[in-house]
């Protein structure tokens, strides 16, 4: 066999090669990598050297008790007019769900986002607009100076109806900042604030935690309801938060 039909051991430069297309293979897996929550801190790795991606996670969450709820809607009004000076549940962050042909207590679903520890909303967002905003509580949410409009945000978010909402006034995608920002509210809101919809709401069926939830319908949907309930059949054990 001539010399130049020899083959070469693979040098740096075919290393370097197969190394990059192991990390291009293991980043677009899904699109999510591999989700660990340490010390409050959720870290995104995907299993390369010196490249981890970590996203702090939220300083608090939103618990709603759906068998408390009345239906009145009242949260999403006081979330559209604190957040857009009017009163429109198409503009509302948080939603209230009726099922016409469900039972009582099982026909009405509170939507409310859920400031995931990983937030695929956050992920998907090729601008930045969605993001982590570290200055208030480390809230999941959207700058509208940045958002494109291609609302992948919308899409990647993996419940029913989606905790992310076109704005079809304005053009851009929103979501809840736990009012983190809201012009038309003369409140501080945020973790360390007030939330409008957790204020306004008649029934005491939202409550916030500063305690990360576990991760499944019943760490976000608990309950909130007291002793008096007993009269409505219901067995009200106080929820995480206290009931009234």
């Amino acid at each position: 066999m001539a010399d130049n039909d020899k083959k070469e051991p693979a040098g740096p430069a075919v290393k370097e090669s197969a190394e990059m297309s192991r990390r291009q293979f293991l980043t677009g897996v899904g699109g999510a990598g591999i989700g660990l929550v340490l010390g409050g801190v959720l870290v995104k790795g995907f299993l390369l050297p010196d490249e981890v991606f970590a996203v702090p996670a939220s300083d608090g969450y939103l618990l709603v008790d759906t068998k408390k709820c009345s239906g009145c809607t009242t949260c999403m009004m006081a979330c559209s007019l604190a957040h857009t000076g009017e009163v429109n549940l198409s503009l509302a962050r948080i939603q209230v769900v009726q099922d016409s042909f469900g039972a009582f207590p099982n026909d009405i679903e509170i939507a409310q986002c859920r400031q995931c520890p990983y937030p695929a909303c956050v992920d998907a967002c090729p601008t930045g607009a969605n993001h982590v905003d570290t200055k208030h509580g480390n809230v999941r949410t959207i700058d509208a100076s940045k958002c494109i409009g291609c609302e992948r945000c919308v899409e990647a978010c993996p419940f029913t109806p989606s905790r992310v909402q076109w704005n079809f006034e304005e053009k851009h995608s929103q979501k809840c900042d736990l009012c983190a920002d809201t012009p038309f509210w003369d409140e501080k809101g945020g973790p360390d604030g007030k939330r409008a919809c957790e204020t306004l709401c008649s029934m005491r069926a939202i409550s916030f935690t500063r305690e990360i939830p576990r991760q499944n319908e019943d760490g976000y949907n608990v309950d909130l309801r007291g002793p008096s309930w007993d009269a409505f059949g219901f067995s009200g054990a106080g929820g995480a938060s206290g009931g009234h």
